[in-house]
């Protein structure tokens, strides 16, 4: 991983799970982090265990304004962005169609979708002045399979993936490498509130089944180098064998 010492990286969503075990991956690369989430508590006690190549950066992704300041401010820290995680996510609300709320429903496409937009729309200027970077989204199997009680998320996740398409096919021209993670089911607080809510299969899953956050993690430092280049404009899925070979999870 050393052609990643010195990268800057944007993660969102850092306070917790994958975010955060992400940003001490790639701090260990040698990579220096901003760490963007809307609860300044936990990403400014990781920015402090990480050390001086860790930056805390309150960001709320559903608000343009907030992404652009927090890529400002990485600038300002370190000069750029090279590579951003678009990390962030929520799973509620959890409810049928026929019963969820209209203003909840908007509430997660605001974070889930529109919050990947932003984070891509604020980096891509300065990632073409210098001549490229990768922009890597954190998808979901639910992206390409509908999940009952999970219309929004569902709808969120096949958007996101969607969007990373179009980045790919607007600009791989100008250097920039977009992929997307499907990670499986990972062992983070957001299983929690899904086993909680007791609807369609994923919530019945046995806790032990659930891969820890560090996988997802490694697989993102991987995925920023020239090893997962074949994979530009592509879907990375985590089950799959081979990747969790070439990432090193598995012998």
């Amino acid at each position: 991983m050393a052609e990643l010492s010195g990268k800057r990286v944007l993660i969102t969503g850092a306070s917790k799970g994958i975010g955060a075990a992400a940003a001490r991956h790639f701090a260990e690369a040698g990579a220096k982090v901003g760490l963007a989430a809307r609860s300044l508590g936990p990403i400014s006690d990781l920015a402090a265990e990480i050390g001086p190549s860790a930056r805390a950066l309150p960001c709320d992704v559903a608000s343009w304004g907030a992404v652009e300041g927090a890529v400002a401010a990485m600038t300002r820290a370190f000069g750029g962005v090279d590579i951003l995680i678009n990390n962030a996510g929520v799973i509620e609300p959890i409810a049928g169609i026929d019963k969820v709320d209209p203003a909840a429903w908007g509430k997660l496409i605001d974070i889930n979708l529109k919050g990947v937009l932003h984070g891509i729309r604020a980096v891509l200027p300065g990632m073409i002045r210098q001549g490229g970077g990768t922009i890597i989204t954190v998808s979901s199997g639910a992206a390409h399979n509908p999940l009952e009680g999970w219309s929004a998320y569902c709808s969120s996740k096949a958007g996101a993936a969607m969007l990373t398409s179009c980045l790919h096919h607007e600009m791989h021209l100008k250097g920039i490498r977009a992929m997307g993670l499907s990670p499986g089911t990972v062992a983070t607080e957001m299983q929690t509130t899904i086993r909680a809510s007791g609807v369609n299969p994923v919530s019945k899953l046995d806790p032990s089944v659930h891969i820890p956050a560090d996988w997802p993690a490694e697989a993102l430092v991987w995925m920023c180098t020239s090893a997962a280049d074949e994979f530009a404009g592509q879907e990375i899925s985590l089950r799959d064998e081979e990747i969790r070979r070439r990432v090193g999870l598995i012998t």
